[in-house]
């Protein structure tokens, strides 16, 4: 029976996958020490991979990757451990370079944050051990801010949703954008306060925004945990992965025919909103949080056998 250890994900500042780490370690799982290279090898490890060696018989590294750095996100472990990557941005773009990598160092257990990527995975990989989780947020970051009727913002932009509403809406509106040449906020904590500051968000699943990328998957991702966290109102498209959890449709769809119309009338109409993002809240507070998914990957790990 192995030991599943998490190992640490490479911070270079912002890693959004640092926050399931951080609930892994919270939750009482057991790590090691990660040995990712000095910044000079940084290319090799992205572009090549150290040979295989003989395999530790007593763990298994749950590692946190994305596919377009498979090899720098396991390294130099991917050699002499059995791997077991929890996988995020798995786009179609990747599938044929995420299975070479599964076959070549014989991935026997995987996680997926999309359920539609996991079921492409298990139709290739028939014996492999496939999870599907959601994907999380650290809950604590963010706050419920005011009253809708009080907030300053009338829509915040972010993202590559950007420019929606670059035209058509009135003068009077607060609209906060940025102009796709620099970073919005220069810390996390000016974007949480923006975002407890506003009134509405654009969200879209990126299928909709970045189809050359994104193909037909259509995922839920923790931006929309951060409005909802925010008690900001969501317009554009929910992904079925959300309202599936969820059991309702915590966004207010738009189309590219009424979105100008549909948001003035839900500025004029604001205190009618209040309701939705209140509920919205209390249901991002207990199934949003990345604990909730370290305690599903737990168990079902053990149900395969695993020590955790």
């Amino acid at each position: 029976m192995k030991k599943v250890v998490a190992v640490a994900p490479y911070n270079h500042g912002v890693n959004f996958k640092m926050q399931v780490y951080d609930a892994w370690v919270k939750m009482g799982g057991e790590t090691m020490p990660s040995h990712y290279p000095w910044r000079l090898f940084h290319r090799f490890a992205y572009n090549y991979e150290l040979p295989t060696i003989p395999k530790n018989n007593d763990i298994a590294q749950l590692r946190f990757v994305e596919p377009v750095s498979l090899s720098f996100d396991t390294f130099p472990d991917y050699a002499r451990y059995e791997i077991i990557p929890l996988v995020w941005d798995c786009w179609p773009i990747y599938f044929k370079k995420t299975c070479q990598w599964f076959i070549k160092h014989d991935v026997k257990t995987a996680i997926f944050t999309s359920s539609q990527t996991a079921e492409r995975m298990r139709e290739r990989f028939p014996q492999m051990n496939i999870l599907t989780i959601t994907e999380g947020i650290d809950t604590s970051k963010y706050q419920e801010g005011k009253l809708l009727k009080e907030r300053d913002i009338d829509i915040l932009e972010f993202g590559r949703n950007n420019n929606l509403f670059k035209k058509g809406l009135p003068a009077n509106i607060n609209h906060i954008c940025s102009n796709g040449k620099q970073k919005m906020f220069a810390t996390d904590e000016e974007f949480h306060v923006a975002l407890k500051n506003s009134k509405i968000t654009i969200c879209f699943p990126r299928c909709d925004t970045n189809p050359e990328t994104a193909g037909d998957i259509e995922t839920l991702t923790q931006r929309y945990w951060e409005a909802m966290l925010s008690r900001v109102i969501i317009v554009g498209r929910a992904p079925k992965e959300l309202k599936n959890l969820v059991g309702y449709n915590p966004v207010i769809e738009i189309n590219d025919r009424n979105y100008i119309e549909k948001v003035i009338n839900i500025i004029e109409n604001i205190n009618d909103y209040q309701k939705v993002v209140d509920k919205n809240r209390e249901f991002a507070l207990t199934m949003g949080d990345w604990k909730v998914r370290v305690v599903q990957i737990k168990e079902w790990l053990n149900g395969l056998g695993y020590e955790i």
